[in-house]
């Protein structure tokens, strides 16, 4: 597709300076921008590139004043990563897949289907699922007996939405995503182990996106919940009975172990750790391989194994740097007396 400058800036509410007929059918980074690409410069390391850019339009902010002259026609807005990203939702949004069901599609007659949704190849809806208007099934995507799609929900290929789980509305689940599988229930019993029904489900509300091959298990009873607005990346594990509140953002590798409850607007950095039965506070952020092993206050920042006060970390850590030097230093001194 090709759009103009001009009908790019409407879109997204800017102001064109330059050509408003300068013709863009790609996006690239602003560094390797061509002809015919739109770029964005948000952050000011990068603004050196703008101007030995290709790229036939730009992105900027209102108040960016050029320190040389500009090849490329600029397109001024308020947040030019926000307006870029406005921009590629609506791409998505105009290349979304036809409505229809192809016939290889495996559908139980008890399945409730709404309006204008797209079902694709070798998909499986179970009894008594509802798939809510504008939603896409990619192709491969289970859908399990009595569980709810929302409207516009958008299921990548190989997404598993299993018996009695329920998303809200626009949810989207990328490949190889696994919801309700069972909780990891097991009593000992002499020897061995015995395995504990898994008799609850998993919800999430709306607006909430679940990156590729991240799984979220069914709670034991009750309900694993997903509140609205929460952001998953890759390879997470989330476990039974966990509850995440509304739009924290949690990066990959991460693993929350059972009951765990984490509250709104979190930053969990990847391949944290947290213990089962915790609470975590409103906007706490954790950082980066953290192993949380206690409950967080609200506002909480912590870092390292065991996780602990973020500022103390890195002093204690400038300390264990040191700490091959400082025992020389004392061997020394204790030679000396």
């Amino acid at each position: 597709m090709v759009f103009t400058a001009g009908v790019i800036a409407e879109l997204i509410g800017g102001s064109v300076e330059g050509d408003p007929l300068a013709e863009v059918s790609a996006v690239s980074p602003i560094e390797s921008g061509f002809k015919g690409s739109l770029s964005f410069l948000a952050n000011p390391k990068y603004a050196e590139h703008i101007y030995t850019t290709q790229a036939s339009a730009v992105l900027v902010r209102k108040d960016f004043v050029p320190s040389a002259p500009i090849s490329a026609t600029l397109i001024r807005v308020s947040d030019p990563y926000s307006s870029f990203a406005i921009l590629l939702q609506k791409y998505n949004e105009m290349n979304r897949a036809k409505a229809g069901i192809h016939p290889s599609a495996v559908i139980a007659d008890s399945a409730v289907l709404g309006t204008n949704i797209s079902i694709g190849v070798m998909v499986v809806v179970e009894e008594g699922a509802t798939i809510g208007d504008d939603t896409v099934l990619a192709a491969h995507v289970h859908v399990g007996r009595k569980a709810s799609l929302g409207k516009g929900c958008q299921l990548h290929s190989g997404s598993k939405v299993l018996h009695d789980c329920r998303l809200g509305n626009r949810c989207t689940l990328h490949a190889g995503v696994v919801v309700g599988s069972d909780g990891f229930g097991f009593a000992p019993k002499d020897d061995s182990y015995s395995k504990v029904p898994q008799i609850g489900n998993v919800i999430l509300e709306d607006d909430v996106e679940v990156g590729a091959n991240t799984t979220i298990d069914r709670a034991t009873m009750g309900s694993t919940i997903i509140r609205k607005g929460v952001k998953l990346d890759n390879l997470i594990q989330i476990a039974h009975n966990v509850e995440v509140g509304e739009h924290t953002v949690i990066a990959a590798q991460t693993g929350v172990a059972g009951s765990t409850k984490i509250g709104k607007r979190c930053m969990i950095g990847g391949q944290v750790g947290i213990i089962g039965h915790l609470k975590i506070g409103d906007n706490v952020k954790i950082a980066a391989q953290s192993g949380v092993g206690n409950n967080l206050p609200d506002n909480a920042i912590v870092q390292g194994s065991p996780a602990f006060d973020v500022g103390s970390y890195r002093r204690s850590y400038v300390s264990f740097k040191r700490l091959p030097e400082v025992i020389r230093d004392l061997e020394k001194r204790l030679k000396e007396k």
